[in-house]
């Protein structure tokens, strides 16, 4: 008799320890407590994380596999046996959203070509509530990650995010380890034009979420603000984008 694959769930995790809310809906949370088999980014959360949620099975009882930027490809195949086996598979990154700016990618990737069953669990995804809280452009928006660490190499970045942005009306959203926040934002003022805009969203959801959009020459008449070694977001859209009016005020009736 043919054992039917598992089924790969990509599972959202609340973007901080302290965070207002989960953002995770019954459903997700009940999916999660049925799987047993979790491919992880760091174990340690992922335990802390499934004691949140109030996984039924004891720690003993469940699998974990490691899923990080370091784990081998060839490792990370033979995670696709526990699928083929018939067990639900996991996928736990640290915060936020499995296979975005996240090793968790390969693990989708995989899955699609042996023709498992992937599934997305609704979370929270700080790109995703940054762009939302941003007023800048939703319709046309694109994601770089990380940006160089070198700075003359991370200038020349901002220049041609700034350049795409202005050329395709992009929102150009980027991000930076939380020690280097203040180094980037530094740049940001530096090498864009003073009427760019620019968003900073830190600690999304947690108790001292902090979201605002400037123009670069309204952030160099201000203060810095609060962003060291905070998880954050930013975002950059040349010229001082704002979304075209309405052509009528007429109530429509539908």
């Amino acid at each position: 008799m043919t054992t039917l694959p598992g089924t790969l769930y990509l599972i959202p995790t609340p973007l901080g320890r302290n965070a207002e809310q989960t953002g995770l809906p019954a459903e997700t949370l009940r999916i999660i407590k049925t799987v047993s088999h979790f491919a992880v980014e760091n174990l340690k959360n992922a335990v802390s994380f499934l004691k949140f949620c109030e996984h039924p099975t004891p720690e003993f009882e469940l699998f974990f596999y490691s899923l990080d930027k370091n784990t081998p490809a060839r490792e990370v195949h033979s995670y696709l046996d526990v699928l083929r086996q018939g067990h639900d598979l996991g996928v736990l990154t640290d915060a936020g959203c499995p296979g975005i700016a996240d090793p968790g990618a390969m693990m989708a990737g995989l899955a699609h070509q042996q023709g498992i069953r992937v599934v997305p669990l609704v979370g929270p995804s700080s790109i995703l509530l940054a762009l939302m809280a941003s007023g800048l452009n939703g319709q046309q928006f694109a994601f770089s990650g990380y940006l160089p660490i070198e700075m003359k190499k991370r200038r020349s970045s901002l220049s041609e995010l700034e350049k795409r942005s202005s050329r395709y009306r992009e929102t150009q959203i980027f991000m930076e380890a939380p020690y280097r926040n203040l180094e980037l934002f530094k740049d940001i003022l530096d090498i864009c034009n003073a009427s760019t805009l620019l968003c900073v969203a830190s600690n999304l959801t947690m108790q001292d979420e902090y979201i605002a959009t400037k123009t670069v020459a309204g952030w160099k008449s201000d203060a810095l603000p609060d962003i060291d070694k905070k998880p954050s977001i930013f975002m950059i859209h040349a010229e001082n984008y704002i979304q075209p009016s309405a052509k009528s005020t007429k109530k429509r009736r539908y």
